[in-house]
């Protein structure tokens, strides 16, 4: 045995013994893939083999693996202050240039930050927050958060509650009260006509709560972890013209689509809307080191105004996180990583849509470089195949979910939709 595989098998006896990963069975736990190193879109594993990353993880990383002018800033940063509380009147430097490049390149209205570490914190803040400014301005009974099946916003005790995601609900209740589900934004099960079906929905919906009654509309651009769907053209101008007529906060959870992701800083430029909130984590950083933000527009403000906001988490604006994130725009900026992710995005859609031609293939989708492939079946085999080819894609149900990072080459484009091709196809010769 080389030194390398005993290497990996130690590691992997170790995880075993020593590691609960998410999303894993207590008390069954398997043997993991353990990655040594990453350079652009391909990782290495402890021996040694190579594979394309087609998902960045958890879809943070859009600059790419292995970028060592961010360990630098990041080292840098830890020797001059590694960190401080920044509640109350204490702040540092990056923080307070990281807010004010947010709020360059944020959509109109947005007009203060406030850091967290993540987008399951994010959301919480955002919650909290439009209901704390709803009860400050004299709505106390602005309780109601709407939200959508399909939807996912986090593992917090409010993130979770405004999940849309069944099992990952399951066994935690009882769940924050006040919660209300609206219908998927998915042309594929509502048809030709899903805006107006939808925007028809969630105004009997209000009706029948009472605007009165509720406090904000919390929802994705496009959905991330529900299946990389992205809405119908017309539907979030519709949506937050509602919203605005019945004086409810939009809160749009940019924790996957910033930063590049739609080929924009934020996918809500893409479909039109000014958002009241804003969410936003990992590609901030590119996961180089934990951060998230919340963006927090006029209408908050002016409805919070004189509020003390008794919240917070103990490394909020983090000085070594807001200087990565200083580091990681400059990055999207100087190599055009947006306009890339538009065009890698539509190549690798061309590659994938023949896909549908199978009758076990409902559906190939995408809006920039986040792309699902929609089987009617199980996709968990898609998923263990192209590993064994050396590529890494993630299956969610009955989907194949993609987001590589923006910097991914042609060539490596055409290998990971030639390994995915190969895959759907074997498991549809394969009854359900």
């Amino acid at each position: 045995m080389t030194n390398q595989s005993t290497r990996a098998q130690e590691l992997a006896q170790a995880d075993v013994r020593s590691v609960i990963h998410p999303h894993t069975v207590i008390g069954a736990p398997t043997e993991p893939l353990i990655f040594d190193r990453g350079d652009g879109a391909v990782l290495w594993d402890v021996t040694g083999r190579s594979y394309i990353d087609g998902t960045c993880g958890l879809w943070q990383c859009p600059v790419g693996h292995g970028r060592m002018e961010l360990a630098a800033v990041a080292a840098g940063q830890i020797a001059k202050l590694e960190f401080y509380s920044s509640f109350g009147d204490y702040s540092n430097e990056p923080s307070i240039r990281l807010a004010e490049r947010l709020l360059r390149l944020a959509p109109a209205g947005i007009e203060r930050v406030f850091f967290t570490n993540g987008g399951s914190e994010g959301n919480e803040t955002a919650i909290k927050l439009a209901r704390l400014a709803h009860h400050h301005a004299g709505h106390p009974e602005r309780t109601v958060i709407l939200a959508r099946t399909g939807g996912y916003h986090g593992m917090g005790a409010g993130s979770l509650s405004a999940t849309g995601i069944d099992r990952l609900r399951a066994g935690y209740g009882p769940l924050m009260p006040g919660v209300e589900f609206l219908g998927k934004p998915h042309e594929l099960e509502y048809g030709a006509n899903a805006t107006d079906l939808l925007v028809d929905e969630l105004e009997k919906r209000i009706a029948a709560i009472g605007p009165e009654k509720i406090a904000a509309f919390v929802g994705e651009p496009a959905l991330g972890v529900g299946g990389m769907v992205p809405p119908p053209a017309d539907y979030w101008p519709r949506v937050q013209e509602v919203l605005r007529r019945n004086d409810i906060l939009l809160v749009m959870d940019e924790t996957v689509t910033a930063f590049g992701r739609t080929g924009h800083w934020f996918a809500s430029e893409h479909y039109r809307i000014e958002p009241d909130m804003i969410v936003t984590a990992k590609g901030i950083t590119s996961g180089y080191i934990p951060m998230g933000a919340v963006l927090i527009g006029r209408r908050v403000l002016d409805l919070a105004d004189g509020v003390q906001f008794l919240h917070g988490f103990t490394y909020n604006g983090h000085p070594v996180g807001a200087a990565v994130a200083l580091a990681n725009i400059d990055i999207l900026e100087r190599e055009g990583l947006l306009d890339r992710a538009t065009k890698v995005g539509e190549r690798l859609l061309r590659a994938l849509r023949p896909l549908e031609e199978l009758s076990h293939v409902r559906e190939v989708r995408g809006v920039g470089l986040m792309l699902g492939v929609e089987l009617d079946r199980d996709a968990s085999a898609v998923q263990s195949g192209a590993r064994t080819d050396g590529v890494i894609v993630r299956a969610a149900g009955t989907t194949i979910v993609l987001s590589p990072p923006l910097v991914i080459t042609e060539e490596q484009v055409d290998e990971l939709a030639r390994v995915l091709s190969k895959h759907i196809r074997t498991v549809g010769e394969i009854s359900p």
